[in-house]
């Protein structure tokens, strides 16, 4: 089982350098070139979410992809260090001063009140219709140390000619 982990500081500039990076393990592992795309986009709207995550809750913690390579499938799991609703805060993370630092919330600058959460909880549920549009297999964990999407496809059976 080969894997390769990357860990980057939550900047948009950086999701591109994920879907490459991605796009590229994906390909070597043996996963059909015609998904390829759909790793690609999967892949950047998963880190997206999770920079936007971070940002958002200012979290200095890097995202984390880490990407395996097993027997039959290719698996991809990006992972954010927001704490999940009722947890504490992750270590490492900082909250605007008053204002909560669990999942949907969004402190700090462009605070507006309730509606200010019902749209961030509106964009979180968004990137995850539009992963799972993307990805059959896809498995959602969320915990007190952050959550962790978890998508994979199948690889290309090698066909061994006599």
């Amino acid at each position: 089982m080969a894997t390769v982990e990357l860990r980057f500081s939550a900047q948009p500039e950086h999701v591109r350098t994920a879907r490459l990076v991605a796009a590229a393990v994906a390909r070597r592992a043996g996963v059909d070139e015609a998904v390829l795309d759909e790793v690609r986009l999967a892949v950047g709207e998963a880190c997206s979410r999770a920079v936007g995550l971070h940002r958002s809750h200012g979290i200095t913690a890097p995202v984390s992809v880490i990407l395996t390579e097993e027997e039959k499938s290719f698996s991809i799991e990006v992972g954010d260090e927001v704490p999940g609703p009722g947890a504490e805060p992750a270590p490492g993370g900082s909250e605007a001063a008053g204002a909560s630092a669990t999942r949907g919330a969004t402190p700090g600058v462009g605070f507006d009140g309730p509606d200010s959460e019902t749209d961030a909880d509106g964009e979180d549920e968004m990137g995850l219709a539009v992963i799972s549009g993307l990805v059959d297999d896809m498995e959602v964990r969320s915990g007190a140390h952050g959550e962790v999407i978890r998508m994979s496809w199948p690889k290309t059976p090698v066909t061994v000619l006599p």
